[in-house]
């Protein structure tokens, strides 16, 4: 449930109540009882997360989910370590490394 910003137009007196949605707006001051209390516009409190531990795809939407979830499952898995990919050579567990067809460069050495 909201809490909703209150102020009296006839005292200037400013409060805020805790209430449902669906309940009608206060009408009566609580410090000077006239029916001049008027529910003002706030920016609302929003939510804070602080601390370690938060991340931006922890709330994401069902719809963007089902999406990611589709989207990945269109994508080849890339072959594990020791695995035999598609074209016969052993899966590479360096991504950075390319393996040359002859085979005759060593593991640390950079094609240029």
């Amino acid at each position: 449930m909201p809490t909703y910003e209150y102020a009296c137009e006839a005292c200037k007196h400013t409060w805020e109540e805790f209430q449902s949605m669906k309940a009608e707006p206060t009408k009566v001051c609580p410090s000077c009882k006239k029916k001049k209390a008027k529910r003002l516009i706030s920016a609302g409190g929003g939510l804070l997360f602080k601390g370690s531990g938060f991340y931006i795809t922890d709330y994401r939407s069902d719809s963007y989910k089902n999406a990611a979830k589709s989207d990945s499952s269109n994508a080849a898995p890339p072959a594990a370590s020791g695995e035999k990919s598609a074209s016969g050579d052993k899966a590479s567990s360096n991504s950075g490394e390319s393996k040359s067809s002859g085979g005759s460069e060593s593991k640390g050495s950079k094609k240029e």
